[in-house]
């Protein structure tokens, strides 16, 4: 007797039930995703109880007549794909036609949808169709899912608290708002708003109603192209982060995507604007050909893979880090103002344009060997009018010239120019210059030193193979290293940018580097060595520092190349605006 058999529709759809409909979320992703491929420009979710008592979606897009309306619930019934090639030209968001029977098989649903002057209502629970009939409705499509799970009780009760479901909820409507600022988006708990767009197409206004004015002040417009890919969004200033990774929201061409290897490329290209810990925000829509990407791969549909990956990095990495080095990024303690969302944008696109004015003059200094310590070296410096111009046609800096006005707690540095009172932090701001000399020497410095005593390391098996495999790598950038005995190295000589007195401790990082990551990352190896060595030769907090040191120390910070935070993201440098000053005096109402 066959032992195989085809399972019945119920089944086979609770099924794909699991794969599609696992919480309120997924239901909520998959109507609102229908919605918008129905062309709405208004779409309202109204849920009860985080969506786990009721979940209701209306749009005014362009409804469905009555055979379609029954059609929709049939398993692998959809309007978006015809047959095989169209997998290679997906425009729309969803195209599998599993949704609606996934969430009528587990779940009591109530379908009121118009295309013309009739409506028709649909009502089904647990896959089973209760009634199929006319009705009044506008055009459009109006859905109610309630009691969910109530036929898969092991499912409803894993369900997540309320405010877990909620918030999950949240960010994914969030989230479609920044895909589509031309759709009208209210999203309700309890009869309360948490979140109601306009639709005008401004994504400025969506990134406003979700993150606040502060958030949105400091937002930078993007956009770039190559051959393959465009992209346009907005990026954060590096001190408006987040503690997660959900402030990063990708998009390929409208669909919401999770992709960590992108999400990657982006975080690093904020590497040493903010700390390790933190995220920025960003938006980032990329429009690319359909033939170039593959979304048929989770039912989710939010998994994605590129077929011209190295050119997205490129692009991504071109974009972000152009931002980076041309603003300036102090950060401004300023007096809190209301601010309309068409003055948040004025406030942007001037910071974009104005030019940095150079300062009237500037001093020369002697410069400094790679001992880099401030204390040790004895600041000598001279006035030079030919010089100087010279210096300022070369090159522009992004911080104006400051006038120190003394020390508080022997840490902080007071200055000053015409813009406002600056206070600069003088351990992160000697790490700062430290890191970016030292950064240049790795790169650069070429000449190599004998150890008088050669550096003998002990390892284990794997370990030891693993660093052989990276010998020559390692060997060309400046170590010399062979084997010693079994599973032991020695190494009897080192790059000239390795001070003497830490030669054993950089040699260690770089074998621990390699073991971590399997090989040579020299990229990594130099942010690494170029930090823990700037950090041990700059100047610590309640260290004192003359005058001279002190107009040294702003003078060589400002001809950094990112002289707004030190090498692990914390801020060098804030300013005080002269208004804010005054409006704290109350010497100004403005």
């Amino acid at each position: 007797m066959s032992k195989i058999k085809v399972m019945d529709e119920l089944l086979a759809n609770k099924i794909a039930a699991g794969e599609v409909v696992e919480k309120c979320v997924s239901i909520v992703k998959e109507l609102v995703e229908n919605s918008i491929d129905a062309k709405a420009t208004e779409i309202k979710i109204e849920l009860k109880e985080a969506g786990i008592r009721e979940i209701k979606i209306i749009d005014n897009g362009v409804g469905m007549d009555k055979s379609d309306a029954v059609l929709a619930f049939q398993r692998h019934a959809t309007s978006k794909l015809y047959n095989v090639d169209d997998l290679f030209n997906i425009s729309s968001l969803g195209f599998r036609g599993e949704a609606l029977p996934s969430i009528a098989s587990v779940s009591e649903v109530i379908l009121k949808t118009c295309q013309n002057e009739v409506g028709t209502l649909i009502h089904i629970k647990g896959g089973h169709v209760l009634e199929n009939t006319h009705c009044e409705a506008r055009t459009g499509t109006s859905i109610t899912v309630s009691n969910l799970f109530y036929n898969t009780p092991v499912r409803l009760k894993y369900l997540k608290n309320l405010y877990i479901e909620l918030s999950n909820i949240v960010d994914y409507v969030n989230k479609m708002a920044l895909s589509y600022p031309n759709i009208k988006f209210t999203l309700k708990n309890n009869d309360k708003i948490l979140l109601q767009t306009d639709g005008s197409g401004d994504l400025l206004k969506v990134i406003y109603e979700i993150y606040g004015v502060d958030i949105t002040k400091k937002m930078i417009p993007i956009s770039g192209e190559n051959d393959d890919y465009y992209i346009s969004g907005y990026m954060s200033y590096p001190e408006a982060t987040k503690s997660n990774r959900n402030s990063i929201t990708t998009l390929v061409n409208g669909r919401i995507i999770k992709n960590n290897e992108l999400n990657k490329i982006i975080t690093e290209c904020y590497h040493t604007y903010i700390p390790k810990d933190k995220f920025p925000i960003i938006v980032m829509n990329i429009d690319v050909d359909p033939i170039l990407i593959d979304i048929n791969i989770h039912p989710t549909k939010m998994d994605i893979k590129f077929s011209k990956m190295e050119a997205l990095k490129d692009l991504v990495t071109n974009l972000i880090e152009k931002n980076l080095k041309e603003l300036t990024l102090i950060p401004t303690i300023s007096v809190r103002d209301n601010y309309s969302v068409s003055e948040v944008k004025t406030q942007i696109k001037k910071s974009e344009t104005e030019d940095i004015k150079e300062p009237k003059e500037e001093i020369k200094y002697e410069n400094i060997t790679l001992d880099f310590s401030i204390q040790e070296e004895k600041m000598k410096y001279e006035e030079s009018k030919e010089e100087t111009k010279e210096l300022k046609e070369e090159k522009k800096y992004r911080i104006k010239e400051m006038i120190p006005r003394g020390i508080v707690y022997l840490t902080y540095i007071i200055a000053e120019n015409e813009d406002g009172m600056y206070i600069i932090d003088q351990h992160a701001a000697a790490e700062r210059i430290n890191y970016e000399k030292v950064l240049n020497s790795l790169k650069e410095t070429k000449t190599i030193i004998d150890l008088l005593v050669p550096v003998k390391i002990e390892l284990s098996s794997p370990e030891f193979l693993i660093l052989k495999q990276n010998f020559d790598l390692i060997k060309e950038y400046g170590f010399d290293i062979e084997e010693f005995g079994l599973n032991t190295i020695i190494i009897r000589s080192h790059p000239s940018w390795i001070a003497d007195d830490i030669a054993e401790e950089c040699i260690r990082k770089v074998i621990d580097i390699i073991i971590e990551k399997q090989k040579f990352d020299f990229d990594l190896f130099v942010w690494r060595m170029a930090s823990t060595m700037a950090c041990r030769m700059s100047i610590k907090a309640n260290d004192y520092i003359s005058y001279e040191d002190q107009i040294w120390l702003l003078n060589e910070l400002r001809k950094c190349e990112n002289p707004f935070t030190c090498p692990h993201g914390r801020p060098t440098i804030i300013t005080y605006t002269k208004q804010d000053l005054e409006k704290l005096f109350k010497r100004s109402l403005d």
